[in-house]
């Protein structure tokens, strides 16, 4: 489940992310599934070194790779720093870099899974800065039927969010409301795709919240980016249903001039009081 957040920005780029891992546990000797929540799960991703301080990621949808030993993302990262290290690549444009970790996943996902595949992607949500330009950029990888970056607000001047994992109310908050809503209404009108489409850009032009993207200080970035999250972790808390969303909000940002900079991050504690 999870939500994930990249927030594309004037200024610079936030990445958001919660730290629930949601299992399903099946009662012994009934035919009873029941979920299990874990929230100390690390979905923002920072590689180590001088060369790699302007990206970053997060990720969400499948949370583990493997059934016998599975691993998580961030489980994978140190092996994915040595890579980098040995083949000296120093700094990367962020579409090369968000090739590199597809790459580094799907070799992951082919040596740890067989037969065919019918589950959830794990997502990424890779972003950063590429040297001497001034705005940041936002790709998106799925291990293992997505592995090509596709980029999000590439156009000139094009900036705003993009999440993913269980993001219907962070959808209903700023675009008026969820995916579901266009797949209830092309079957109940019984809508061609696109019409569907067509609705969608609609419903987007008078519901969408008149947030001013391209003008945003860094700081609402941030601000809207952990709204979002304690919103849906805060509904989720009310409703019966899978509350997939929860644990520590972890945030940082990337800009131009600082690179990848925590604003919030759990860490590992003693007993709690």
């Amino acid at each position: 489940m999870s939500l994930g957040i990249a927030f594309k920005g004037p200024e610079g780029i936030v990445l958001a992310a919660d730290s629930r891992v949601t299992l399903t546990a099946q009662v012994q000797g009934q035919n009873v599934q029941i979920p299990v929540t874990y929230d100390n799960a690390t979905k923002l991703l920072r590689v180590a070194g001088p060369d790699h301080n302007f990206i970053g990621a997060v990720t969400y949808g499948l949370g583990a790779i493997g059934q016998q030993e599975p691993r998580t993302a961030h489980g994978y990262i140190p092996e994915f720093e040595e890579e980098l290290s040995k083949a000296n690549t120093g700094r990367l444009p962020v579409q090369d870099f968000a090739q590199r970790l597809s790459d580094f996943f799907m070799r992951q996902w082919n040596a740890q899974t067989s037969g065919p595949y019918q589950g959830p992607d794990m997502i990424f949500l890779i972003a950063g800065y590429d040297p001497g330009a001034p705005y940041g950029r936002v790709f998106e990888i799925g291990i293992p039927s997505r592995p090509v970056p596709f980029e999000h607000h590439g156009k000139l001047g094009d900036f705003g969010i993009v999440w993913g994992g269980q993001k219907d109310f962070a959808a209903r908050i700023i675009h008026g409301f969820d995916d579901r809503l266009l797949n209830i209404a092309q079957q109940f009108l019984q809508l061609a795709d696109q019409q569907r489409d067509s609705l969608r850009d609609h419903l987007l032009s008078q519901l969408q919240v008149a947030i001013p993207f391209p003008f945003l200080p860094l700081q609402d970035c941030v601000d809207v980016a952990t709204f979002l999250i304690r919103a849906t972790i805060t509904i989720q808390s009310w409703v019966v249903g899978v509350r997939g969303v929860g644990g520590a909000i972890d945030v940082a940002t990337i800009t131009r001039t600082e690179g990848f900079k925590p604003v919030q991050q759990k860490s590992i504690v003693g007993e709690r009081r």
